[in-house]
């Protein structure tokens, strides 16, 4: 199969220095990447910042801010049969970016924000992307319920979520527990390694294409 996968934050800049961001690590989407490419599948990883090594055999396309992995996404999407959407997304952005840093002025800064595009909520009907669909989601409260709401209006195929409230999972993290959310059930994996999570959800995910492609 052909796969695009996004991992890692996204980069709202806020002046020439400054930029909004958030705590994902990028290693839960950089493993997938990997398990899908040892799996013998062609995998695009499209990647905010991260500090990790683009795992081999993996084609690479590096963005920052959240408009620019929408761009990367609408433009690569159509020759995939499937896609991972690991990313951790920043939802909103400044509505300027200031072209000087902004200095210190008085007790309080007030930032005006501009909702960013939704891609996941973009690839089926803006995109028209009819292959196996993946979302993840990173919750801290109301995991299953909220993953499941995901699954139904993004037209995914399978949701995984995971409580980042949790201690030593998740974010930053090497290790994560992951619920599988698909539309007629849910399954628990239970804390492990992140690589070796990755490959139990690649195998969901041929299973799901393989029904999607008899269907």
């Amino acid at each position: 199969m052909k796969l695009l996968v996004t991992a890692g934050p996204t980069r709202e800049p806020l002046d020439p220095v400054r930029y909004l961001t958030n705590r994902s690590s990028g290693k839960m989407g950089y493993a997938m990447a990997d398990a899908l490419a040892r799996a013998g599948h062609s995998v695009l990883l499209v990647s905010g910042p991260t500090r990790l090594e683009v795992p081999d055999g993996v084609d690479f396309l590096p963005v920052e801010t959240a408009a620019e992995m929408f761009d990367a996404v609408r433009r690569h999407i159509g020759r995939m049969d499937a896609a991972v959407f690991a990313a951790a997304v920043a939802d909103y952005r400044p509505a300027a970016a200031a072209s000087q840093k902004i200095k210190k002025t008085g007790e309080t800064l007030v930032l005006e924000l501009v909702r960013n595009p939704d891609i996941l909520g973009s690839v089926r009907d803006e995109f028209g992307f009819n292959g196996t669909l993946v979302g993840f989601a990173a919750e801290t409260e109301n995991l299953e319920a909220n993953a499941r709401d995901k699954l139904q209006r993004k037209g995914c195929d399978l949701v995984v979520a995971n409580d980042v409230s949790k201690p030593g999972i998740g974010f930053d993290s090497d290790r994560n527990e992951v619920l599988l959310v698909f539309p007629a059930h849910s399954e628990v994996l239970p804390e492990d390694e992140k690589h070796h999570l990755a490959p139990r959800i690649v195998r969901e995910i041929e299973r799901l294409a393989a029904e999607r492609a008899s269907a």
